[in-house]
C-alpha cells in the first residue's frame, strides 16, 4: 500500500487537465501522498458551470515516488444557449510530469522552489450539435489540427511559517480552449509562451484559499480568447479525500455569444 508520508495537502488536488495543482493551473508537486520509496495514486470528477456552458472532467492519476506522475483524463464540453445550445466537443488527455529539483517541504531553509517539467497529449473527438453548419470536426471551425501537446515548466514553494503557497508555470501551447476548439488557427500556428499563476494560504492544515491567473493564445478569428482566472477554497478531511469549489472567469467562449463566462467549479477527488 503506499505509504502517505508526504504531509496533508502537499500533493495539491487534480487541475481541471488532470495534472496535479490547483483548478486551472498544474504545479510542481507529484500526485498522490506517496514519498520516493512508494507511490500514491486518485481519481477525480470535475464540473463547471457558467451561465451558457457546462465542462464536465474526469479521470485518474499516478504519482510515482513522488518524481514521476502520469495521468489521464478526459474533458466533456456542452453548450445550452441558441445557437450552441446543442453543441458538444470532448478530448482527451494524457499527462506526464517529471520532478526536477527542489523539495516542498524539505527546502524550507532556502529558497530553492521544487520545480517540474510536464507534457499534455491531447486529442478532441468529433464536433456535434452543429450540423445545420456542416461542421463535424473543429478543423472546420478555423483550427490547424485535432490534437496536440502543451509543455510547461513549473516552480512551487511552500513557506510552512507562513502557510503561504507560490507557483509559477510556463506553458508552450497552440491550444484553443485548453484543446476544446483544436490547436494552431488562422490567425496563428506557432507555439507561445503562456504565464500561469497560483497562490494558496492555507487557513488551517484542512482548508487553503486560494487564487490563479491563466493566459491562453488567441489562435482563432471566431474566438477572441482572453485569460482565465478563478478562486476556490480546497478541503482536504484527510489523505484520501479532496474537495474543491471555485469561482471561475472564463471570458467570452466564442464570437457566436460573446458574453462574459462566469461561474462555480467543483471537483471530487479520492485515493492515497
Amino acid at each position: 500500500m503506499p505509504d502517505q508520508g508526504k504531509l496533508l495537502a502537499t500533493a495539491g488536488v487534480i487541475q481541471v487537465e488532470g495534472a496535479a495543482g490547483a483548478g486551472l493551473v498544474p504545479w510542481a508537486v507529484i500526485s498522490g501522498y506517496g514519498t520516493e520509496n512508494s507511490y500514491g495514486f486518485n481519481a477525480h470528477v470535475t464540473q463547471l458551470n457558467t451561465q451558457d456552458y457546462q465542462l464536465n472532467t474526469y479521470g485518474v492519476a499516478l504519482g510515482i515516488c513522488d518524481k514521476l506522475e502520469l495521468s489521464l483524463s478526459k474533458q466533456e464540453f456542452s453548450g445550452s444557449l441558441a445557437p450552441l445550445d446543442k453543441l458538444k466537443l470532448s478530448q482527451d488527455v494524457v499527462g506526464v510530469k517529471l520532478k526536477l529539483a527542489g523539495d516542498l517541504i524539505a527546502d524550507q531553509n532556502n529558497w530553492l522552489p521544487q520545480i517540474a517539467i510536464g507534457a499534455m497529449y491531447k486529442r478532441d473527438q468529433n464536433v456535434t450539435g452543429l450540423d445545420a453548419l456542416g461542421v463535424t470536426q473543429v478543423t472546420q471551425l478555423g483550427a490547424k489540427s485535432n490534437q496536440g501537446t502543451d509543455y510547461y515548466l513549473s516552480a512551487t514553494k511552500l513557506f510552512l511559517a507562513q502557510s503561504l503557497l507560490l507557483n509559477g508555470t510556463l506553458r508552450m501551447t497552440k491550444a484553443n480552449q485548453m484543446g476544446l476548439l483544436g490547436f494552431g488557427g488562422d490567425l496563428h500556428d506557432r507555439y507561445q509562451v503562456m504565464p500561469e499563476i497560483s497562490a494558496a494560504y492555507l487557513l488551517n492544515r484542512k482548508l487553503a484559499l486560494g487564487a490563479e491567473y491563466r493566459q491562453k493564445p488567441n489562435n482563432l478569428s471566431i474566438d477572441h480568447e482572453k485569460a482565465y482566472y478563478d478562486g476556490f477554497l480546497a478541503w482536504f478531511p484527510n489523505k484520501n479525500v479532496s474537495v474543491t469549489l471555485a469561482y471561475v472567469d472564463l471570458s467570452d467562449i466564442t464570437i457566436f455569444n460573446p458574453k462574459n463566462q462566469r461561474g462555480w467549479y467543483f471537483s471530487v477527488q479520492i485515493g492515497n
